[in-house]
């Protein structure tokens, strides 16, 4: 794991290696984040499952990240810079 960044303006958080987590809580780690209010998925269509399987490509391609933020002690996907 990496060490302590700011994540947001005020938490800290700390990257978490998808490949770490157990199947079955990335699948659902990713569900709720693509069905949250308030993502911006723009025109694209499709299942839930065409939405979740481009969280995961975007995964494998360090294109996002899991970071678990310690103050609210949730997880999040964010856009790697």
């Amino acid at each position: 794991m990496s060490e302590n960044k700011t994540v947001g303006s005020h938490e800290e958080g700390v990257a978490v290696p998808y490949e770490e987590l157990d199947p079955e809580t990335l699948q659902n780690l990713i569900q709720e984040f693509v069905t949250r209010d308030g993502n911006d998925w723009g025109n694209v269509d499709g299942a839930l499952e065409n939405k979740v399987g481009q969280v995961m490509q975007q995964l494998r391609d360090r294109q996002a990240k899991v970071v678990f933020e310690l103050k609210s002690q949730t997880a999040n996907i964010v856009n790697c810079r």
